[in-house]
Protein backbone atom coordinates (compact mmCIF):
# COMPACT_ATOMS: atom_id res chain seq x y z
CA UNK A 1 0.00 0.00 0.00
CA UNK A 2 1.25 3.49 -0.87
CA UNK A 3 1.55 6.17 1.81
CA UNK A 4 -1.50 7.95 0.36
CA UNK A 5 -3.62 4.78 0.34
CA UNK A 6 -2.66 4.06 3.95
CA UNK A 7 -3.72 7.61 4.85
CA UNK A 8 -7.00 7.24 2.93
CA UNK A 9 -7.79 3.99 4.75
CA UNK A 10 -6.90 5.42 8.17
CA UNK A 11 -8.83 8.67 7.63
CA UNK A 12 -11.93 6.83 6.40
CA UNK A 13 -11.71 4.51 9.42
CA UNK A 14 -11.72 7.56 11.72
CA UNK A 15 -14.57 9.18 9.77
CA UNK A 16 -16.70 6.01 9.74
CA UNK A 17 -15.73 3.99 12.84
CA UNK A 18 -19.01 2.06 12.73
CA UNK A 19 -18.98 1.21 9.01
CA UNK A 20 -20.74 -2.12 8.64
CA UNK A 21 -23.24 -4.08 6.58
CA UNK A 22 -26.60 -2.36 7.11
CA UNK A 23 -28.69 -5.34 6.02
CA UNK A 24 -30.40 -7.22 8.87
CA UNK A 25 -29.98 -11.00 8.80
CA UNK A 26 -29.67 -13.97 11.10
CA UNK A 27 -28.10 -16.63 8.87
CA UNK A 28 -25.91 -16.73 5.73
CA UNK A 29 -29.01 -17.78 3.76
CA UNK A 30 -31.01 -14.81 5.01
CA UNK A 31 -28.15 -12.50 4.05
CA UNK A 32 -28.14 -14.06 0.59
CA UNK A 33 -31.87 -13.32 0.19
CA UNK A 34 -31.38 -9.76 1.49
CA UNK A 35 -28.55 -9.06 -0.95
CA UNK A 36 -30.65 -10.30 -3.87
CA UNK A 37 -33.46 -7.97 -2.76
CA UNK A 38 -31.06 -5.03 -2.35
CA UNK A 39 -30.30 -4.72 -6.09
CA UNK A 40 -31.37 -1.17 -7.02
CA UNK A 41 -33.13 -0.86 -3.66
CA UNK A 42 -32.10 0.74 -0.36
CA UNK A 43 -30.97 -1.36 2.61
CA UNK A 44 -33.60 0.41 4.71
CA UNK A 45 -36.41 -0.78 2.40
CA UNK A 46 -34.97 -4.31 2.25
CA UNK A 47 -34.82 -4.50 6.06
CA UNK A 48 -38.46 -3.40 6.30
CA UNK A 49 -39.45 -6.12 3.82
CA UNK A 50 -37.35 -8.92 5.32
CA UNK A 51 -38.56 -8.13 8.84
CA UNK A 52 -41.96 -9.45 7.73
CA UNK A 53 -40.71 -11.91 5.10
CA UNK A 54 -38.46 -13.84 7.48
CA UNK A 55 -41.38 -14.31 9.90
CA UNK A 56 -43.11 -16.28 7.14
CA UNK A 57 -40.07 -17.92 5.50
CA UNK A 58 -36.55 -17.99 6.95
CA UNK A 59 -34.93 -21.15 5.51
CA UNK A 60 -34.30 -22.33 1.95
CA UNK A 61 -36.88 -25.07 2.50
CA UNK A 62 -39.45 -22.42 3.45
CA UNK A 63 -38.80 -20.48 0.25
CA UNK A 64 -38.94 -23.58 -1.92
CA UNK A 65 -42.38 -24.35 -0.45
CA UNK A 66 -43.67 -20.75 -0.72
CA UNK A 67 -45.86 -20.04 -3.77
CA UNK A 68 -44.07 -17.60 -6.06
CA UNK A 69 -47.16 -15.34 -6.08
CA UNK A 70 -46.94 -14.97 -2.30
CA UNK A 71 -43.22 -14.20 -2.46
CA UNK A 72 -43.73 -11.61 -5.20
CA UNK A 73 -46.41 -9.91 -3.14
CA UNK A 74 -44.19 -9.75 -0.06
CA UNK A 75 -41.16 -8.34 -1.91
CA UNK A 76 -43.08 -6.10 -4.32
CA UNK A 77 -41.83 -2.83 -2.79
CA UNK A 78 -38.18 -3.78 -3.41
CA UNK A 79 -38.72 -3.46 -7.17
CA UNK A 80 -37.99 -5.95 -9.94
CA UNK A 81 -40.03 -8.40 -7.88
CA UNK A 82 -40.60 -10.92 -10.71
CA UNK A 83 -36.88 -11.49 -11.30
CA UNK A 84 -35.97 -11.30 -7.63
CA UNK A 85 -38.65 -13.85 -6.67
CA UNK A 86 -37.47 -16.15 -9.47
CA UNK A 87 -33.85 -15.94 -8.31
CA UNK A 88 -34.74 -16.45 -4.65
CA UNK A 89 -36.82 -19.53 -5.47
CA UNK A 90 -34.08 -20.98 -7.69
CA UNK A 91 -31.17 -20.28 -5.34
CA UNK A 92 -33.21 -21.70 -2.43
CA UNK A 93 -33.61 -24.95 -4.36
CA UNK A 94 -29.85 -24.92 -5.06
CA UNK A 95 -29.04 -24.42 -1.37
CA UNK A 96 -31.37 -27.26 -0.36
CA UNK A 97 -29.75 -29.50 -2.98
CA UNK A 98 -26.25 -28.60 -1.75
CA UNK A 99 -27.18 -29.03 1.91
CA UNK A 100 -26.27 -25.46 2.84
CA UNK A 101 -24.97 -22.12 1.62
CA UNK A 102 -21.50 -22.50 0.04
CA UNK A 103 -18.80 -20.76 2.11
CA UNK A 104 -16.54 -19.76 -0.80
CA UNK A 105 -16.99 -17.06 -3.43
CA UNK A 106 -16.70 -19.61 -6.20
CA UNK A 107 -19.29 -21.86 -4.55
CA UNK A 108 -21.68 -18.98 -3.99
CA UNK A 109 -21.45 -18.02 -7.66
CA UNK A 110 -22.77 -21.45 -8.65
CA UNK A 111 -26.13 -20.52 -7.12
CA UNK A 112 -28.87 -19.31 -9.47
CA UNK A 113 -28.85 -15.56 -9.95
CA UNK A 114 -25.78 -14.97 -7.77
CA UNK A 115 -23.14 -12.79 -9.42
CA UNK A 116 -19.74 -11.74 -8.18
CA UNK A 117 -20.94 -8.74 -6.15
CA UNK A 118 -23.56 -10.76 -4.26
CA UNK A 119 -21.08 -13.59 -3.72
CA UNK A 120 -18.47 -11.16 -2.38
CA UNK A 121 -20.92 -9.62 0.10
CA UNK A 122 -22.03 -13.00 1.47
CA UNK A 123 -18.48 -14.39 1.50
CA UNK A 124 -17.19 -11.35 3.40
CA UNK A 125 -20.12 -10.84 5.78
CA UNK A 126 -21.35 -14.33 6.54
CA UNK A 127 -18.04 -16.18 6.32
CA UNK A 128 -15.56 -13.36 7.15
CA UNK A 129 -13.66 -13.86 3.90
CA UNK A 130 -11.41 -11.21 2.39
CA UNK A 131 -13.37 -9.68 -0.49
CA UNK A 132 -14.38 -6.32 -1.95
CA UNK A 133 -17.94 -6.09 -3.22
CA UNK A 134 -18.22 -3.21 -5.68
CA UNK A 135 -21.60 -1.47 -5.64
CA UNK A 136 -22.36 2.00 -7.04
CA UNK A 137 -20.88 3.73 -3.96
CA UNK A 138 -17.60 1.79 -4.05
CA UNK A 139 -17.29 2.30 -7.81
CA UNK A 140 -17.94 6.06 -7.56
CA UNK A 141 -15.77 6.82 -4.53
CA UNK A 142 -12.78 4.70 -5.58
CA UNK A 143 -12.72 6.33 -9.01
CA UNK A 144 -13.24 9.86 -7.66
CA UNK A 145 -10.42 9.42 -5.17
CA UNK A 146 -8.21 8.21 -7.98
CA UNK A 147 -7.16 5.01 -6.20
CA UNK A 148 -8.51 3.23 -9.28
CA UNK A 149 -9.12 4.23 -12.86
CA UNK A 150 -11.80 1.76 -13.85
CA UNK A 151 -14.68 1.56 -16.30
CA UNK A 152 -16.50 -1.39 -14.70
CA UNK A 153 -17.16 -2.83 -11.22
CA UNK A 154 -14.98 -5.82 -12.11
CA UNK A 155 -12.03 -3.56 -13.00
CA UNK A 156 -12.63 -1.56 -9.82
CA UNK A 157 -12.49 -4.69 -7.67
CA UNK A 158 -9.38 -5.96 -9.42
CA UNK A 159 -7.54 -2.65 -9.04
CA UNK A 160 -8.56 -2.16 -5.38
CA UNK A 161 -7.28 -5.64 -4.57
CA UNK A 162 -3.91 -4.68 -6.04
CA UNK A 163 -3.44 -1.40 -4.15
CA UNK A 164 -4.83 -2.33 -0.71
CA UNK A 165 -3.58 -5.15 1.53
CA UNK A 166 -5.81 -8.22 1.61
CA UNK A 167 -6.56 -7.92 5.33
CA UNK A 168 -8.08 -4.48 4.62
CA UNK A 169 -10.45 -5.56 1.84
CA UNK A 170 -13.56 -6.42 3.87
CA UNK A 171 -13.44 -3.23 5.93
CA UNK A 172 -12.46 -1.08 2.93
CA UNK A 173 -15.66 -2.18 1.21
CA UNK A 174 -17.74 -0.84 4.12
CA UNK A 175 -15.70 2.36 4.44
CA UNK A 176 -16.17 3.23 0.76
CA UNK A 177 -19.91 2.47 0.96
CA UNK A 178 -20.35 4.72 4.01
CA UNK A 179 -18.28 7.45 2.36
CA UNK A 180 -20.45 7.26 -0.76
CA UNK A 181 -23.71 6.99 1.13
CA UNK A 182 -23.12 9.78 3.64
CA UNK A 183 -20.46 12.13 2.20
CA UNK A 184 -19.48 11.56 -1.44
CA UNK A 185 -22.98 11.68 -2.92
CA UNK A 186 -23.40 11.06 -6.64
CA UNK A 187 -24.94 14.46 -7.46
CA UNK A 188 -23.59 16.81 -4.77
CA UNK A 189 -20.54 15.41 -2.99
CA UNK A 190 -20.02 17.09 0.38
CA UNK A 191 -16.35 17.89 -0.15
CA UNK A 192 -16.34 20.34 2.78
CA UNK A 193 -16.97 17.46 5.19
CA UNK A 194 -14.70 14.95 3.43
CA UNK A 195 -11.87 13.49 5.52
CA UNK A 196 -9.84 12.44 2.47
CA UNK A 197 -10.20 15.40 0.13
CA UNK A 198 -6.49 16.22 0.27
CA UNK A 199 -5.86 12.87 -1.47
CA UNK A 200 -8.83 13.08 -3.84
CA UNK A 201 -8.36 13.44 -7.59
CA UNK A 202 -11.94 14.71 -8.06
CA UNK A 203 -11.55 17.39 -5.37
CA UNK A 204 -8.23 18.60 -6.80
CA UNK A 205 -9.75 18.83 -10.27
CA UNK A 206 -12.69 20.85 -8.90
CA UNK A 207 -10.28 23.29 -7.23
CA UNK A 208 -8.49 23.84 -10.53
CA UNK A 209 -11.64 24.69 -12.54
Amino acid sequence: MTKDNIAIYENLTKAHPNAHCELDFGTPFQLLVSVVLSAQCTDKRVNAVTEELFKVASTPEDFVAMPVEQLEKMIFSCGFYHNKAKHIKELSADVVRLGGVPNTREGLMTLAGVGRKTANVVYAEAFKGNAIAVDTHVFRVANRLGVVDAKTPEQTEEQLMKVFDEDKWRNLHHLLIFQGRYVCHSQKPNCAECSVKEYCKYYKNQQNL
